[in-house]
């Protein structure tokens, strides 16, 4: 379970920027120990691990660049945003706020709860398409679209046209 969480760990900090102060085993080590914090929880699967795993990921970033903006007051800690979600290419690449982004997908769980549940899978658990579509228990063609539609949606809501999304 550690080596998996650790490697969650990895795949998110590879779409920060330079120089995060995070490293791949700090994430991973809080990441553990808020999972064990949650003893009410019953793993039913991989996929609901990851699930689980990626929105508590998405806890510790956001809650990390909140603590990094207020303390070094230049907009925050910046990531890729890829429609691919491996290692960008300069085409596709978007820079946004950490932040930004967390309150961008705030704004669309409150009007598409499975379309930001992708975004969060995807985005901060490294899950691709079939991933995403086993842990929510809809096909990877509903995936598709929910992706295509919530990265329209985040991109319109964090100022950004959205380029054409072929995946």
């Amino acid at each position: 379970m550690y080596d998996d969480l650790h490697g969650i760990a990895a795949a998110a900090l590879r779409r920060e920027a330079d120089g995060h102060t995070l490293q791949p085993t700090e994430l991973a080590d809080e990441a553990f120990v808020r999972l064990l914090g949650q003893s009410r929880s019953t793993w039913q699967n991989r996929s609901h691990f990851f699930a689980v795993a990626a929105g508590i990921i998405r806890r510790i970033l956001i809650d990390h660049a909140r603590r990094r903006s207020r303390q070094k007051r230049d907009h925050g800690i910046r990531v890729t945003f890829d429609e691919s979600l491996d290692v960008p290419d300069q085409k596709s690449e978007r820079l946004l706020e950490l932040v930004a982004l967390d309150d961008a997908l705030v704004q669309l769980e409150g009007l598409a709860p499975r379309q930001a549940r992708v975004v969060e899978l995807r985005f901060f658990g490294g899950l691709d398409i079939d991933q995403t579509a086993e842990a929510l228990g809809i096909s990877p063609a509903t995936v598709k679209r929910d992706w295509t539609f919530a990265r329209a949606f985040l991109l319109d809501a964090l100022g950004s046209a959205p380029p054409d999304v072929t995946t």
